[in-house]
């Protein structure tokens, strides 16, 4: 069986909601359809999930992700931040999270070991985490600052990668609350500031979540999430999930056995579809989007050309991030940015014809509209939106 690149480009448009028929003003209807939103740039989710509705506003985004908590933001793939459907979140955090915070264990213990703070730094750091956790219990919620007040030994510095020309400082309270996170015993709440640039406020895991996460074993958790990414992201090739998931080879091809995909043939190589999903989508009305850095769509694989063609050089980070983007119907066309004085600037980098300039233009006015007063720089700088923002 082949599916080409229209058939894939036009299950973008359908299964990530970018369709105008496939639109929805429901947050975790979208969230769940892209299995998680990327989060390390705190706006991305907002922009994101308007480009997926009609009328979301940030408002309605705070409620689910703070009053309804039906989205927890944490950390998974590959040590990404992510905004994930609460009922996904036991199934990343067996699949993914428990091995990002052993990692970060670690790493924390080394950190320790090269500051000095105690002959048995395993103790030292279990002490802390109680103080920690007992300060958090007792307050409801605490910003890293507020708990650093709690015990000296939470502003002891670190210094991260000494003598490397990246080499860092923070204090434990900093790493200690990213890893307690990470071991999902905390989740960050509700930000001072509505889009997300300043410190959140943290809470206990268990008075977070509106009832007890379900419990995963390891394995069956990583086969939900293998499922849930081919049925938004199918067909694609394994080396795409091991890339998008952080696995080793080992944990893809156990999840893939007891999934058993098909293989399917592809414009460029073979990709493997959950066996229920071999009928073809049929593809809307063609449609323009402006997606965000980070945007969950364009970071599903690592295998791009399909809908990136030759843009990447503009549209990328030299660390693999891409910036704000313009499509128009399943391909990446040109890219934008908003200046100081709100104006989003665009720039196509091929010719999409008259009546595809038209879609985007109006694109660009609504997007306008729903960020009115409020002004978005993406934590990941590419080189056409530095351009376009100057």
């Amino acid at each position: 069986m082949r599916i080409d690149g229209a058939q894939r480009r036009a299950r973008i448009g359908r299964r990530h909601r970018l369709a105008v028929p496939a639109r929805t003003d429901d947050p975790l209807e979208v969230a769940r359809d892209l299995v998680a939103l990327h989060a390390s740039d705190p706006p991305t989710v907002y922009l994101a999930l308007f480009a997926r509705s009609t009328s979301v506003d940030v408002a309605t985004v705070d409620r689910a992700l703070y009053e309804a908590r039906t989205l927890i933001r944490m950390l998974a793939m590959r040590r990404t931040m992510f905004v994930a459907p609460v009922e996904l979140v036991p199934v990343l955090h067996e699949a993914c999270a428990r091995t990002v915070a052993g990692r970060e264990r670690r790493k924390m213990l080394g950190f320790l070991t090269e500051a000095g703070v105690a002959d048995d730094v395993e103790r030292w750091l279990a002490e802390v985490e109680e103080v920690a956790l007992r300060a958090i219990e007792a307050r409801g919620e605490v910003t890293s600052m507020e708990l650093a007040e709690e015990d000296p030994r939470l502003r002891q510095p670190l210094v991260l990668s000494p003598g490397k020309s990246y080499e860092g400082r923070q204090r434990v309270v900093t790493r200690l609350l990213l890893l307690l996170a990470a071991d999902g015993r905390i989740v960050r709440g509700r930000p001072r500031s509505t889009w997300g640039y300043s410190p959140y406020r943290w809470s206990l895991a268990d008075r977070w979540y509106p009832e007890p996460p379900a419990q995963w074993s390891p394995e069956d958790a990583e086969v939900e999430l293998a499922r849930r990414w081919l049925a938004a992201y199918g067909p694609a090739p394994a080396d795409d999930l091991r890339w998008w998931t952080g696995w080793t080879v080992g944990q893809v091809r156990r999840a893939l056995s007891r999934l058993n995909p098909v293989e399917v043939e592809l414009d460029d190589g073979t990709g493997l579809l959950l066996a229920d999903d071999l009928e073809p989508v049929a593809p809307a009305e063609p449609w323009a989007a402006l997606l965000p850095g980070l945007d969950p769509t364009p970071m599903g694989w690592s295998r791009r050309d399909w809908f990136l063609g030759e843009h990447g050089p503009s549209l990328f980070d030299r660390f693999g991030n891409i910036g704000p983007t313009v499509w128009w119907d399943g391909r990446i066309v040109g890219g934008w940015a908003q200046r100081k004085d709100g104006e989003i600037a665009y720039r196509l980098l091929e010719d999409i014809g008259s009546d595809a300039l038209g879609e985007v233009r109006a694109a660009v006015a609504e997007l306008t509209d729903r960020l009115g007063a409020v002004r978005v720089t993406p934590a990941f700088r590419t080189p056409l939106e530095r351009e376009l923002s100057a």
